[in-house]
């Protein structure tokens, strides 16, 4: 098995896996080693994780997240949900005051969910397997949560495939450190800092759009000249979609009973 080192330096998003089914032993020892070691505000735990390996029931998942072709091909997807149903029906059963029902408690289990689902991935990333992480489940996030049965206060964060991989793509380039690392306080990066952090990050990236033809030809259609221009055009992370999403995402919010149901999502506060 690799150590965390090996495991973290050593990880690829995987998108294309081998039939091989993951034994049940692995995947219990997994998660049972991931709840363990993860981290948790008081102890409670505020998430949940459904395991789908049905065939069918992937089929719903692959539809619902984009119809992304991995989702079929890997035996096992796994959705972390920010859960606080099984713990405020235990303050019920002992007669203690409800809580959690609020954002704040929204945040808190979302947080956890996104531990967890760490954990997990490196717990199988450290015995071989790959993993892809779907940005797909807020997109769908109340409809996944509809398909998965998932009660008040629970919502889907996000979910991996796991399998076998079928194939080693290169390592994805990050940027250099001091992007990411400040020392005491927040340090703004000026238009220089900016060029030196992005320059090499936008030089492979948009090489690695233009060797495919599909997206070429995409970017050539839009107009797309530079990388930054394609993570907000309507190919990628497009910011009329995100503010839709992100209104879908509030509506789950208050559907699941972390907002209250009388807010008025549509317009700002006065």
């Amino acid at each position: 098995m690799k150590t965390v080192a090996e495991t973290l330096t050593a990880h690829r998003s995987i998108r294309q896996f081998k039939a091989d089914k993951i034994p049940q032993d692995v995947i219990d020892e997994v998660l049972q080693e991931a709840i363990m070691g993860t981290s948790s505000s008081g102890n409670l735990n505020s998430y949940s994780m459904i395991m789908t390996r049905d065939p069918a029931r992937k089929q719903r998942l692959y539809e619902l997240h984009g119809e992304q072709d991995f989702i079929l091909q890997a035996p096992l997807v796994i959705t972390f949900c920010a859960d606080w149903y099984r713990t405020r029906q235990w303050l019920q059963l002992r007669g203690a005051r409800d809580n959690f029902n609020n954002f704040l408690g929204y945040q808190v289990a979302a947080n956890e969910a996104m531990l967890i689902s760490q954990s997990v991935t490196l717990g199988f990333e450290a015995r071989g397997y790959g993993i892809c992480y779907m940005g797909t489940t807020l997109q769908a996030m109340q409809d996944i949560a509809d398909y998965l049965d998932l009660p008040e206060t629970c919502l889907p964060i996000t979910t991996i495939v796991v399998g076998v991989p079928a194939e080693r793509p290169d390592r994805r380039e990050r940027l250099p450190m001091r992007a990411y690392v400040h020392d005491e306080i927040y340090q703004e990066p000026g238009p220089s800092d900016l060029e030196e952090l992005y320059g090499a990050r936008e030089e492979t990236g948009w090489q690695r759009y233009m060797s495919m033809p599909h997206l070429r030809a995409m970017c050539e259609e839009g107009g797309i000249t530079s990388l930054a221009q394609m993570y907000t055009s309507p190919y990628k992370y497009d910011p009329d979609a995100y503010a839709a999403t992100s209104l879908r995402v509030l509506e789950a919010l208050r559907g699941r009973g972390f907002l209250p149901s009388g807010l008025d999502l549509t317009q700002p506060d006065e």
